[in-house]
Formats: C-alpha cells, structure tokens, sequence
C-alpha cells in the first residue's frame, strides 16, 4: 500500500500537468456550484503553469535540475490557485442583489416603449455588473446590455426602449445579471427575479389614417373606392349641432344662417347587418407575405373592416380555428366592441396543424343563425384544402352570406412572370414556372366553382389585402346583398 502511494505521488510529482488539473478540479466545482465561471483573464493566467509544465516535460535532465524545476512549478500552482479561490470567495452572492423592472402592460406591435430596470446592491462591497433584460427573440432591445459598477448599499437604474415584433402576450420572468470578482478573475451570472407580462397587440395606425383621412374626405389615399349606393339614401331624421366628425356635405346652410350656429342634417341609419370572420390558424397561415405573416394579414384587415362596420352600426363577432376552436366572439354593435376583438385577436398565432375546417363551419352553424356576411380568410395551396373549403362555404349560401379570402404566395408568380421574361430559361426555371401555372390555374378553378354556386369570392395578394376587403364590404352594403 505505502509503495502504490509512493508510485503514485512520484507519477504525479513527474506530472505537473495532471497534478495542476487534479488541484484545480475542486476550485472549479465550487465555482460551478455557485454559479460562477472563469473569465477570460483566469483562463489566459491558467495557460501560465500549463505552458510551464509542457516546458518542464522536455527537461531530461537526471539531477537535481529537474526536481528544482518541479517544486518550482509546484509553487506557482498552489500560488495561482490560491489566489483563484480568496478571488472567488470575495464575489458579491446572488442573495444581495435584486431587481424591479417597470413597463407598460400593452405595447403595439413594431411601436417602442421604454422599459425602467432598478439594480439594488444591499451589501457594502462595490462590484463591476452587466445587466441584460430576459427577452424572448421577438423582442429588441436598445440598447440591450449595460455596464456599470455599483457601490455596496446603492442602486442603479437603467433605461432602454423595447420594441415588441409579434403578437401575443410575453413574460419577462427575470433579469440577467453578470457580476465580476475584484480580480476579473471570476463571472458570476445570476437570475434576479422580475416578472412583467406585456401584451403585444396589432398596430392600429391604420385606424387612426382612416380617421383622418374620412375627415378631409381623402379615403382614396387608402385604396378605398367611392360606391354608388342603388336604391333609396337614408331618410332624413332631424336636425343637429355640427360636430368634428361630421361630413361637411350635411351642413344644412338655411338651418345655420337662421341659428347663426352649424347645424347637420342626420339620417335613419340603415338596418344593422352582421359580419363574421372566421380565422383560420392552422398551417396554411404560417407563411409569410413582406416581414409579417399570412395571419397578421388577415388580422390587421379584420380589425380594419370591423371598425369601419361599427361605425357603419354593422355587428362584427369573429372565430378563430385550426385543429380546434380556439375563441369565439359573438358578434355585436358598437365601436368599443373594436376592444373585444382586439383582445380576442391579438394572442392568436398560426400552428403547424392541420385547420378542421369541418369543426369550424359545424360550431358556426350552431352559434351563428342570424343571416350574417361570413368572411374566411385562407391561404389555399393544395387541392384538398380548397375542396373542403368550397364544400363547407357553399353550404352556407342562402343561409349567410359567404365570402372566401384567398392569399396569394408572390413566390408562385414571381416563378411564371421570371419564365416569361427569359429567352433561354434554365430546366429548373421551367419546373418552377410549370408547378406554379398548375396551382395557379386550380386557384382560378376554386374561385370560379365559389361564385357559381353563390359564394363571393376574391383572390389576391396579401399587401392588397385591407383595401380590396373593405372596397368588397362597402359594394355589398351598397347592393343591399344582406
């Protein structure tokens, strides 16, 4: 036994490298332990005896040379690691620190909002930090790193602008906090809790354009056609004060210069019609049309043409789906019911799964049996889905009203439009534009069946998508077709 031990203790006194990893393993599981790591300066200082031991490895010497040069290298290690460790005991714990961050609850999406986080060092020890907020990738951050160092019994405060790219609703559960030895020698990352929940919802810019631009009479501006209304205008009810909002065409000029005050003729407002949106989120809405998806597309006009119905005093529900029902909003009038849709929409994100079109249009039938204008909104790219699609929206006809959105993918025309243009186009080229002439003539096939059997139909790119669906709402009011 004494003679193993003695083997081992000469192997590993001719082994400078292992005996320097042996000694050093419990500095670094304590360190771990901890959660602290090297830094870069402690790994460059460790390479020090390491470069010294492969020196020593090519000594040969016999004599006392290389035993002098042993005890050396034995000293430098125990020195180094030494001080590593008083280093390490002298970081600032996790337990003295903690963190609030401050923010708003709703953000809109691609707005910023500035964001507030409060470092607090309880202890007396100053220290060196970098601090980053826990944000998920859909979010940016700028800036979105801060260092600074912070005095014991002090606190820090630090400002940035948050940015939300997409929908839904985020939980900030923490804040991540570097923290460096007096040395440099360790980093300690630590978790401070601090949980915020931001709700992203869909900008609603466009409403405010709309507002503005139905003021000055510029609707035009926004893609908006004028319609000729057939049949009778609205049926004059009284006289009024004029307000902002009005049209300046319903000035009563006779009424104004008898009050010598600006008086509007108000009208019977037409009979309220229904619209129901049905979203699909499945699969065939993951794509993506510019630097937003199929399903923003789709939600954005929504909540645009449903403001521009409440105003109108249309109701408005909506009913999202893909392999279940996922919300239902009956519809009703009034535009603070813009506030309900927007709270039941702005959460909602495409799933990779199958839409079961069957259990949408059954739950429908079940819940909806006030003759109502049923805008679907889909995205149509193999012969299976656009069968069920016209199978269950025919079947509303007489019923409802049907309406089927179908996106267009740009890829699929940029394919035939790139063939044309070439004189001498590639094989794969030619592949490319064959497959997308197929689909495009089967799109044209599904279109065509819809409004055969008495179905409204549009297919259209995604971008057009606000203007064209609100230009096909405003028609159907006009041809009276609920």
């Amino acid at each position: 036994m004494l003679e193993t031990l003695q083997f081992v203790c000469e192997y590993l006194i001719n082994s400078p490298i292992l005996l320097l990893l042996i000694m050093s393993f419990p500095l670094w599981l304590l360190a771990r332990k901890s959660g602290v790591f090297p830094s870069k300066r402690m790994m460059c200082l460790f390479l020090i005896p390491v470069l010294i031991s492969f020196f020593l490895i090519t000594v040969n010497d016999g004599g006392g040379l290389r035993r002098i040069l042993l005890f050396s290298i034995l000293l430098i290690d125990m020195a180094f690691l030494g001080i590593a460790f008083v280093d390490l005991m002298m970081i600032v714990p996790p337990s003295v620190f903690s963190g609030t961050r401050t923010v708003q609850r709703i953000a809109s999406q691609g707005k910023r909002q500035k964001v507030e986080i409060e470092i607090i060092n309880h202890s007396s020890k100053s220290c060196v930090v970098a601090l980053r907020d826990d944000l998920p990738e859909s979010f940016v951050a700028e800036p979105n790193r801060f260092d600074a160092s912070i005095s014991g019994r002090s606190r820090l405060q630090f400002i940035y602008e948050l940015t939300g790219q997409r929908r839904g609703r985020v939980v900030l559960e923490c804040i991540h906090l570097m923290v460096g030895s007096p040395l440099k020698l360790w980093q300690g990352f630590y978790r401070l809790p601090s949980e915020s929940i931001v709700d992203v919802y869909p900008d609603m810019k466009q409403i405010a354009e709309y507002d503005l631009l139905a003021r000055t009479n510029r609707l035009n501006l926004m893609g908006l056609r004028r319609t000729r209304k057939i049949g009778q205008d609205n049926e004059f009810e009284r006289l009024r004060d004029y307000t902002q909002d009005d049209n300046y065409k319903h000035i009563d000029w006779r009424t104004t210069a008898r009050r010598n005050k600006l008086t509007v003729r108000d009208f019977q407002a037409n009979q309220s019609q229904r619209i129901l949106f049905m979203v699909d989120c499945g699969r065939m809405m993951t794509g993506t049309a510019g630097e937003i998806s199929l399903l923003d597309h789709s939600l954005n006009a929504m909540l645009m043409l449903s403001y521009i119905a409440l105003r109108q005093g249309d109701s408005v529900g909506m009913l999202s789906f893909s392999d279940r029902i996922h919300n239902f909003t009956p519809a009703k009038n009034g535009v603070k019911h813009i506030n309900r849709l927007l709270n039941a929409s702005y959460d909602q994100q495409a799933r990779y799964v199958e839409s079961r079109y069957d259990d949408a249009f059954l739950y429908l039938r079940s819940h909806c049996s006030k003759r109502s204008l049923v805008i679907l909104v889909t995205n149509v790219i193999d012969e299976i889905n656009s069968h069920q699609i016209n199978q269950y929206l025919t079947s509303l006809t007489g019923r409802h009203l049907p309406l089927g959105v179908f996106l267009r993918d740009q890829a699929m025309f940029s394919a035939v439009d790139e063939y044309e243009s070439r004189n001498d186009p590639s094989k794969k080229q030619i592949y490319e534009a064959a497959a997308a002439v197929d689909v495009l003539n089967w799109r044209r096939q599904v279109v065509r069946d819809l409004r055969h059997q008495g179905a409204l139909a549009m297919d259209l790119f995604p971008e057009d998508l606000t203007s064209e669906l609100i230009n096909q709402y405003l028609q159907i009011k006009a041809r009276h077709l609920l």
